[in-house]
């Protein structure tokens, strides 16, 4: 299907779905680093201009619109967030260009801290608003970790299915991974760890050129709290979060063997980035937009739904006919 990609940054999501076989066809993100990093990776078809500025004529038909409208007034680690933030107001565009452009489907993703905020107000309001275009709404928090991304990133999903199709997508996507436990007991694989996911990756210093494979040298501590934690190598990585601002100060993860910070490219591969991705700007803006990424690994999760839900609505059709 033809995929309208709002707020793509780097293009995590939209790798993702191009993995499960779908096509981009238009994209939108004012972050100039991001934009650059998206177009020497996918093509021409990135527009920087605000989303405000754009027309909803100006934007291409697509049979999804997809968007990780910004999340940092939302997110729990932002312990000044309100549902006055100017940033919260950003998903109305996205509102906008879906009643506007009427695609089959819509899929948001946001922090898990949307589900709590204003006492859940904030989210009804949300789904309300998406409801109102046209659509049915459901909504599930998933586990980035259980779809092979060696990360435990949990993450608001919202999907729109137009009003006038008989289907019923399969949601959230089925998962692939679970606890070795679990896995055992559903066929499924384990968890990646974050040992497995860079055991390829030499250190930075051994000579050889890898893009992004620089680290920050900020002074590791070991206090429990956001970016100071003990990595455990055989699990999953904590959540990569893009705390800081554009100025720098990025919170980074310790590598695994707790010596040192993740380089970019490590971070990135915490990501579910394949290495061949290469991020334009400085180490700093590197780290940022890996961080406020959507796991491709995830977004092809999403992608192979949304194939699914397509190929039943079509069959359905045949059926009818």
């Amino acid at each position: 299907m033809k995929i309208v990609s709002l707020f793509s940054g780097a293009g995590g999501l939209d790798l993702g779905l191009k993995w499960a076989g779908h096509e981009i066809v238009w994209a939108n993100d004012i972050f100039l680093d991001a934009a650059a990093t998206y177009k020497a990776n996918f093509g021409n078809h990135i527009d920087t201009r605000d989303i405000r500025d754009i027309p909803s004529s100006e934007i291409p038909n697509g049979d999804v619109v997809v968007g990780g409208f910004p999340c940092q007034g939302f997110s729990v680690a932002n312990w000044g967030r309100s549902t006055d933030d100017p940033r919260n107001q950003l998903f109305r565009e996205m509102v906008r260009v879906i009643r506007d452009k009427q695609p089959r489907y819509f899929v948001a993703e946001n922090v898990k801290g949307l589900v709590s905020m204003g006492k859940g107000k904030v989210l009804e309001q949300i789904t309300t608003e998406f409801s109102d275009a046209g659509y049915r709404v459901c909504r599930q928090v998933v586990n980035a970790a259980d779809y092979g991304v060696p990360q435990m990133r949990m993450r608001l999903l919202i999907l729109g299915v137009r009003e006038d199709l008989g289907n019923e997508p399969s949601f959230p996507p089925l998962p692939s991974h679970s606890t070795p436990t679990k896995a055992k007991m559903l066929g499924l694989h384990p968890w990646l760890s974050v040992g497995e996911a860079l055991a390829h990756l030499p250190e930075p210093e051994d000579g050889r050129h890898i893009p992004n494979h620089e680290y920050s040298l900020y002074k590791l501590r070991f206090n429990g709290h956001l970016g100071h934690r003990f990595i455990e190598p055989s699990r999953p990585a904590p959540t990569v979060t893009g705390r800081g601002d554009e100025r720098g100060g990025v919170v980074v993860l310790h590598h695994p063997n707790n010596q040192r910070r993740m380089s970019a490219r490590e971070l990135a591969a915490v990501q579910s980035f394949p290495d061949g991705f290469v991020f334009s700007g400085p180490k700093s803006s590197a780290y940022r937009q890996i961080a406020n990424a959507v796991p491709p690994l995830l977004g092809k999760a999403i992608g192979l739904m949304l194939a699914e839900a397509e190929f039943t609505c079509i069959a359905l059709k045949s059926e009818a006919a």
